[in-house]
């Protein structure tokens, strides 16, 4: 076979017959005239069948054939464009031109439409045609903008101007399509390029974005656009997705800041750019210099190099004789490494932006002149309408208009601002100024709440869908609103200072929003660079603005998201459901709750609502989101690309690192060899910085802080050694920072609430309400589950109930204490415990408040009610409840279940309850009190005990000398006053009036501190407080003196006597006194016993002092001391005067008596007392000392018996134990003071 015979057509022949023949027939050029075009007798049913053709072949059947013969038959250059060539802009009545003009454009726009399929849907016929088609594309777009005979762009205009001046309700949906034929055909124009990787023969100036601009602006296509932006919602509606294309593809990866800078400036950064690179062409030389090849390397070089192992490896090249460096760098290179296959990734980068674009001079001028127009008048309406259209999800909008919406807002932000900046570096006049401030209300379209709102679900919706091209798109516009809203707040106007605050509230509200961009951030894996320079810029103006922001509003609120349990709860709930189902049981059977089964009340909803929905922001908790490795791995990979990154850019990283290490304190997350070796290449590696560069000190100082933290972490922390190698996690970080393993706390459950009823007080009312509360609440399988189990113990308790009456019956003819013995040995009736029968119920049981409530109405109650309740206590029945008790609340049940009890008000079963207070959840422990208080008596720690320390602080002393009927009066009015309200006042409520006083004084004594007493500085000595302490001691002492000699003064007694030219102390003038009374005994014990009664009779003031006195003196010695006093004195030679006659000394005795037999066992005492006093003398034992002020009252009374009046009745006397008087450590009597007195 021949190969002439070969068919190498890639379309079909009768396919490219048909096309071929009616393109000839369409027209062509004249002969016998000037050469110009001739339209065909039938063009315009020509151009309609092309159309047919284009739709009915190639795009029904997924072909490009039809497009392939067009594009070979040169039909757009060769006949199209010349046909519109045809109508002048002089002729606007014809009416067949401007059909045919539509026609061409009709077919024009499949053409030039975009060729955009994906890979695992393509064809063989894509692959054959694409590039092709894809050429010729580029062909279109020179022959349109650069076609000298007429615009053809402004042509189309042309045709759709009268759909276009038409009102909006007068349009037919021809006017509709034809208005978006030709801003598609726009569109298609703009959005032509020089496919990458393609090599295009012709001149790629005539095809590029400057071109396409200088087209745009001649043809005044850009008038065309600012019309509809302007008229954006009011005259046109559905064509902004379109409009909004357009500029993208105007205006996309061209740099904002260029536009607004004088053309000076413009060339005065790309000779700065340009001598940048050339530094770095220089330095990647000059370390290819140290290793490339020279004149002398054509002698061949191999050198053997021995490792570290013994083992000897040969290295090639002269460059392996430098240093060991270069060899071990040249033993690298020699290796290879061979990964495992994977699938193909698809590309990361956006594929609709493209590389960065330069605009010449001319075209950045007409560029400009068209951001400033739109900005001023169609940025607010055709960004508000497109995100109108957005939200409500309209037919029209497609899935690449979202992230277009999103990239043009960001890029005019940034227009904006550069904006500004440009016109404040011009004049820094006044009304400069005034233009400045008022230009933020050209933009406020996207500074609104709902554009923060659509902004939120856009990016969580991409995060979600891995949709990296959109959230690109959403985190460079999150970015530039954050750095426009931060002009607006250092503007000098005062609103738009309020408008800033404002919107940085409302931006920094939802706290979802701050755990997303953490997310983002952490979550980095090969989304590509734009991707990854967009998340970390967002990183960082979002930390950088919340802390300023943070700062100066101390009580920012966020609003945080809601806790997890209701969805844990329901998970939980489905496992246990699919569990039953998969045994062949019901979900009834297993007793798991429905969805709106709660087990807290109704309040504890409301209240954890509240909690969660809004709480108080905290910067440096925030900031730590920031730390994990994750997110540190992005900002790591980001720096990767150093040598690629500009100023802006490596700060940006730089900032980062700072804070994780220093402000944060959180270096050990940077303790990682590649980290470490990334920081040292970018300082002294190979390709370091540029040391020209601004930044190049900061990374300088950076890297040595944290080599230096690293190598000192390293000395104290052995353990970085090993995970140097590896990331660090939560805990590996807390134990490398502190040197021990982060504590773990766990939270103990509580459980249910306790609730309680409204106004039922009868139990068959209060079981009627929880039994209609559990069935309201679809709850029945927790009914029927406590209906089992009181039918369970009703049968076990009458069981036991049998057992013991058959027992009574055999024991009747049992003698009466055999019988009394039984039945006293008889136990009680053992409790039944309460068994749950899955762990849904035993759930259920600890937190359910309802079945909680219920089961204890009928009788159940735990087996440990003092300890705390966990979800394996115990539940018990006790024996206590008879069966027919048991039996009587099943019925009851019963009765609730079948006959619901109905309420006057209306309200439901639930709405009689209520939650239980805390004050009554401690009166419901009160039944439990007596256990707790044996066991805080066993251990020591009874309420009633005497506390260590005084309440209130140190004890004020009362004074010597206060008066004592003032405070009586007031004793007696309290008294008063106390009976009257008393009365008709039940005892349980004085019971627990006087119950409550005393926990508050228990309680106000118990927040005493021993550091109110005792401090570390008592062990010290201070001679001069020692000396006021005992200067305090004399006065207190003399006071008490002048105190007796007043008193004993007031019974004419003569206090004072001289001794030996001294003063006799008062204390000793009553014991003188005292022992030389005269009478005879049985007057004496009459006078007492009189004195008694007078003493008892008197107030209880005089009473309460004596008392005090006694006490805050000495304490008086016990019955032991006092009668071994008693026996010394009777021991003691006696020297005193002689008696009268018919006296008798009788010794006073401490304890009176009103008995003689009392008496009778005193003088007993007493000459017992003689016998051991003589014989403690003669070992010569020194007695004990007594005390001035012991027994005081005593005394006093017996004085004034000896005075009183003799005619009084006979009475037993009451005697007082007499204190012997000591002297020198000598017992003293009187007869001897008498006669040292002598």
């Amino acid at each position: 076979m021949q190969a002439a015979d070969i068919n190498d057509d890639v379309v079909h022949p009768e396919v490219r017959a048909h096309i071929t023949n009616l393109v000839s027939a369409l027209g062509g050029y004249s002969v016998d005239d000037d050469g110009s075009y001739k339209l065909g007798d039938e063009a315009l049913d020509v151009l309609r069948d092309l159309k047919k053709w284009i739709r009915f072949y190639d795009e029904k059947t997924n072909r490009m054939d039809v497009a392939r013969c067009l594009a070979e038959a040169n039909l757009i250059g060769g006949d199209l464009l010349q046909i519109l060539a045809l109508w002048p802009q002089s002729e606007t009545d014809s009416k067949y031109k401007t059909r045919i003009a539509l026609a061409c454009f009709e077919v024009m726009v499949p053409l030039t439409w975009p060729i955009e399929k994906e890979r695992a849907e393509m064809t063989i016929n894509h692959h054959r045609h694409m590039p092709v088609l894809q050429l010729a594309q580029l062909g279109y777009k020179r022959a349109i903008i650069n076609f000298d005979a007429i615009p053809i762009l402004n042509t189309a205009v042309r045709v759709a101007l009268p759909s276009m001046a038409m009102p909006i309700g007068e349009r037919t949906p021809r006017d509709q399509a034809i208005i978006k034929l030709i801003l598609f055909f726009l569109r298609n124009v703009a959005m032509i390029a020089l496919p990458q990787g393609v090599k295009y023969e012709g001149d790629e100036t005539q095809v590029s974005r400057s071109a396409t601009i200088d087209a745009f602006s001649y043809q005044d296509i850009f008038l065309t656009l600012l019309t509809l932006a302007s008229n954006m919602g009011e005259d046109f509606r559905t064509e902004d997705v379109v409009v909004m294309e357009i500029i993208f593809h105007l205006v996309k990866r061209v740099d904002p800041s260029s536009l607004f800078v004088s053309e000076k400036q413009l060339n005065k950064a790309k000779g700065q750019e340009l001598a940048s690179e050339m530094r770095k062409e220089a330095a990647m030389l000059k370390s290819y210099n140290k290793t490339t090849t020279t004149r002398h390397s054509r002698f061949g070089t191999m050198i053997w190099v021995k490792r570290a192992d013994g083992k000897m490896v040969t290295v090639s090249g002269q460059e392996a004789l430098l240093n060991a460096k270069t060899r071990e760098r040249k033993m690298d290179s020699s290796k290879t490494f061979r990964p495992p296959r994977r699938a193909r990734k698809p590309e990361m980068e956006p594929k609709d932006l493209g590389p960065p674009v330069t605009l010449d001079e001319r075209a950045r001028q007409q560029l400009r002149s068209f951001v400033q127009d739109f900005l001023d008048s169609g940025f607010n309406p055709l960004f508000l309408h497109v995100r109108q259209s957005i939200d409500r999800e309209a037919l029209h909008v497609l899935n690449q208009h979202k992230s277009q919406f999103f990239y043009l807002v960001a890029w005019f932000l940034e227009a904006e601002r550069m904006r500004r900046k440009a016109k404040r570096d011009e004049s820094k006049s006044t009304s400069a100024a005034g233009e400045e401030v008022n230009s933020f209300n050209l933009i406020a379209a996207v500074l609104q709440q709902e554009m923060f709102a659509s902004m939120n679900r856009a990016l969580d919706r991409s995060y979600s869908d891995k949709d990296w091209q959109l959230l690109t798109s959403v985190m460079r516009c999150y970015t530039q609103i954050f750095l426009t809203v931060q002009e607006m707040s250092e503007s000098p106007n005062e609103e738009d200072q309020e408008i800033a605050e404002n919107t940085l509230s409302r931006l920094f509200y939802e706290e979802t929003t701050h755990d997303l961009i953490a997310n983002i951030a952490r979550t980095y894996k090969d989304q590509g660079f734009e991707y990854l320079d967009a998340a970390t810029e967002l990183v960082h103006t979002f930390l950088r603005i919340l802390e300023g922001y943070s700062k100066q509003n101390v009580d920012l609120q966020v609003r945080s998201r809601r806790r997890a349990r209701r969805k844990k709860k329901a998970a939980k709930a489905a496992a246990a459901v699919a569990a039953a189902r998969a045994a062949g049981e019901e979900a009834e059977d297993v007793g798991v709750p429905e969805d709106n089964d709660a087990d807290d009340s109704g309040d504890d909803e409301q209240h954890a609502e509240r909690v969660t929905q809004e709480r108080k922001f905290e910067f440096g908790k925030f900031a730590i989101r920031f730390a994990p490795q994750g997110v540190v791995d992005t900002f790591v990979a980001f720096t990767k690309f150093y040598r690629d990154l500009n100023d802006a850019q490596l700060k940006r990283a730089h900032r980062y690192f700072y804070r994780v290490a220093f402000k944060l304190e959180l270096s050990i997350m940077l303790f990682r060899l590649d980290i470490i070796n990334l920081f040292y290449n970018m300082v002294k590696g190979p390709e370091p910085l540029d040391k020209s560069s601004p930044m190049f000190k900061e990374w300088e100082e950076l890297s040595k802080q944290i080599i230096r933290k690293c190598v000192k972490k390293l000395q104290e922390r052995p353990a970085l050694f090993t995970e140097l190698l590896f990331s660090k996690i939560g805990s590996t970080t807390h134990f490398l920072e502190h040197g021990y393993e982060k504590p773990v706390t766990t939270t103990t459950p509580r459980p249910g609430a306790e609730l309680e009823f409204k106004r039922a007080t009868e139990r068959d009312e209060q079981i009627g309400i929880a039994v209609s509360v559990l069935i309201d609440k679809q709850q029945v399988e927790h009914l029927q589950w406590l209906k089992d189990q009181l039918a369970s113990a009703m049968s076990e308790r009458q069981a036991w109930e049998n057992v013991d009456k058959a027992m009574a019956a055999t024991t009747e003819g049992a003698a009466d204490g055999e019988a009394a013995d039984e039945r006293s040995n008889k136990s009680a009736p053992p409790h039944i415990t309460i068994r749950p029968d899955t762990e849904a119920r035993r759930t259920a049981m600890f937190k359910n408040p309802h079945l909680r409530l219920l089961m204890r109405l009928v009788g159940m109650e735990r087996l440990t009610p003092t300890l705390d309740e966990t979800l394996d206590s115990t539940w018990i029945l006790p024996g206590s409840h008879t069966a027919e008790a048991i039996q009587d609340t099943i019925d009851l049940i019963n009765k609730a279940e079948f006959s619901p009890p109905t309420f006057e008000d209306g309200g439901s079963a639930e709405d009689q309850l209520r939650r239980k207070s805390a004050a009554a959840s401690r009166r419901t422990r009160a039944a439990y009190d007596d256990d707790e208080e044996e066991i805080r008596g066993f251990l020591g720690d009874d309420d009633d005990e005497d506390f260590l320390f005084a309440p209130g602080g140190p004890t004020a002393r009362k004074p010597d000398a206060r008066p004592q009927k003032k405070r009586q009066r007031k004793r007696r009015r309290e008294a008063g006053s106390g009976d009257e309200e008393d009365e008709g006042v039940s005892d349980e409520v004085l019971a627990a009036r006087a119950k409550k006083k005393r926990e508050k004084e228990l309680e106000k004594i118990r927040k005493i501190k021993s550091e109110m007493y005792v401090h570390a500085s008592d062990d010290e000595t201070d001679d001069e407080r020692d000396r006021e302490f005992f200067e305090r001691e004399r006065k207190r002492q003399e006071t008490k003196d002048s105190k007796f000699d007043s008193m004993l003064g007031a019974l004419g007694l003569s206090v004072l006597s001289q001794v030996n030219g001294g003063e006799k102390s008062a204390w000793e003038a009553v014991l003188d006194d005292e022992s030389e009374s005269d009478g005879s005994e049985h007057e004496a014990r009459k006078n007492a016993k009189r004195r008694k009664k007078q003493v008892a009779s008197g107030s209880e003031e005089e009473q309460e002092e004596e008392e005090e006195e006694e006490d805050s003196d000495e304490e008086l010695p016990t019955k032991q001391a006092k009668s071994q006093i008693s026996k010394r004195k009777a021991a003691a030679p006696s020297k005193r005067p002689a008696r009268r006659p018919g006296t008798t000394k009788k010794r006073a005795v401490v304890e009176l008596s009103d008995d003689d037999e009392d008496e009778d066992e005193d003088e007993e005492e007493d000459a017992m007392d003689v016998d051991s006093a003589n014989e403690r003398t003669t070992r010569n034992e020194a007695p004990l000392p007594s005390s001035p002020g012991e027994g005081l009252g005593r005394r006093i009374n017996k004085m004034a018996m000896d005075d009183g009046d003799d005619d009084e009745d006979d009475q037993p006397v009451v005697t007082a134990r007499q204190r012997p008087k000591a002297r020198g450590g000598f017992i003293i009597d009187s007869s001897d003071e008498e006669y040292i007195r002598k």
